[in-house]
């Protein structure tokens, strides 16, 4: 199921190693890899945890200038920010703590922390750039890293073509997503190739729920509700889903049923759209500087929201 509910960033902070806190998915790394990769399992209902501290290559940026969306550029320290806060309100949790070894358990997963902590996933996303030593413990040292010569001296380093295009690798559940990946070191490369990942972990969890093939993936995305449009109607979803579900889909089938709530949880009425915008543009305009926002709005504007203020004011 799509959500959009905001979590609060609460720092997970318990360290019961017999008892470690438990996620569908947790990702090392909270650059725009990372976040993007967040944002798509999040928002497809699995409990993502994202650990979000260590050096990121984005911040030897002076100023991001060819990221889509912002015209004049926009700055390092916004621009996180503002990557953060879309994982965070579409269901992410944090913690400013790094990876210090992956190890594999049971079906899934322990991380543990530099700080202390211990978590356990289900699949984990290794997003960051200058370091990767914390997926040694998986054992698969001799595939995952090769030895270079620099000034001198040998070195190593992972071999991004350890993992596949999609961000898959040969351990399962194991994924890696960015530069580590043979992405482009552009931001918003980066970002993008978070998304196949995130899409990917997302089908990868669905097939194991009896989805098939087809059905395990799909675009993340809202749909304009129009009055008498048909789509928005369950029985026409669900006519469209048994044509296209194998023969052996049972009529009350389990995955034929979520196919279509969830479906129909993408539809928006205008009067939605039109709230989602307001907290749309609110949430940016937080993000920003005020002087830049009071220079930007016309005076005229600016005189008659004062006059609304004190009215209202007087009348309180």
């Amino acid at each position: 199921m799509t959500t959009n509910n905001t979590r609060s960033d609460r720092d997970s902070t318990q360290s019961d190693e017999d008892n470690p806190k438990q996620y569908d998915v947790v990702i090392v790394g909270g650059g725009p890899a990372g976040c993007a990769v967040g944002i798509f399992t999040a928002r497809s209902g699995l409990e993502t945890h994202i650990l979000d501290r260590g050096p990121s290559s984005i911040h030897h940026c002076a100023y991001l200038e060819n990221y889509l969306g912002f015209p004049a550029g926009i700055d390092i320290e916004t621009f996180c920010a503002l990557a953060r806060d879309h994982a965070r309100r579409a269901g992410c949790t944090t913690t400013a703590d790094a990876a210090a070894a992956v190890k594999r358990r049971d079906e899934g997963f322990r991380i543990e922390t530099e700080d202390g902590r211990t978590f356990r996933a289900g699949r984990v996303v290794a997003a960051t750039k200058y370091e990767q030593g914390y997926l040694r413990p998986l054992g698969e040292a001799a595939a995952m890293f090769e030895s270079y010569e620099r000034d001198g001296e040998r070195r190593e380093r992972f071999d991004d073509s350890y993992p596949e295009p999609d961000g898959t690798t040969p351990i399962d559940g194991l994924y890696v997503a960015g530069a580590a990946a043979a992405v482009p070191d552009q931001v918003l490369a980066s970002a993008g190739h978070g998304v196949r990942v995130g899409r990917r972990i997302r089908a990868d969890a669905r097939r194991e729920r009896g989805y098939w093939e087809d059905a395990a993936d799909r675009v993340d995305w809202v749909r304009k509700d129009r009055p008498g449009n048909e789509w928005s109607e369950p029985d026409r979803w669900r006519e469209w889903f048994r044509e296209r579900a194998p023969d052996d889909t049972g009529e009350d089938d389990r995955v034929l049923d979520e196919l279509v709530e969830e479906t129909l949880d993408t539809y928006r009425s205008r009067e939605e759209v039109k709230a989602d915008t307001r907290v749309g543009h609110r949430v940016l305009a937080e993000q920003l500087d005020d002087e830049a926002i009071l220079a930007a709005v016309d005076p005229e504007t600016l005189r008659e929201h004062a006059a609304r203020l004190s009215r209202t004011e007087s009348e309180e």
